[in-house]
């Protein structure tokens, strides 16, 4: 295996369980939803539209990600 598998499947086991996690809060709230004909938007939705977006959840890992990863390159393969 590659140095970078571990790391890798490690990112891909937190994106799928954040991703269930989410979906499952989405059939929930689905559910509650066909009980009633309109319902209004969460305030905390309102009050924080971007927080609750999981694109931007995706992001900010792939971030974190790649820091950790150009942090190591350059820990590495600086001479001293």
């Amino acid at each position: 295996m590659g140095l970078w598998t571990w790391p890798l499947l490690g990112v891909i086991v937190i994106i799928c369980a954040v991703g269930f996690y989410a979906t499952r809060r989405i059939m929930t709230f689905e559910r509650e939803r066909q009980q009633t004909n309109d319902s209004p938007i969460p305030v905390a939705v309102k009050e924080h539209p971007y927080t609750l977006n999981p694109i931007f959840w995706v992001f900010a890992a792939a971030l974190i990600f790649i820091s950790i990863v150009i942090g190591y390159y350059y820990a590495t393969s600086s001479s001293y």
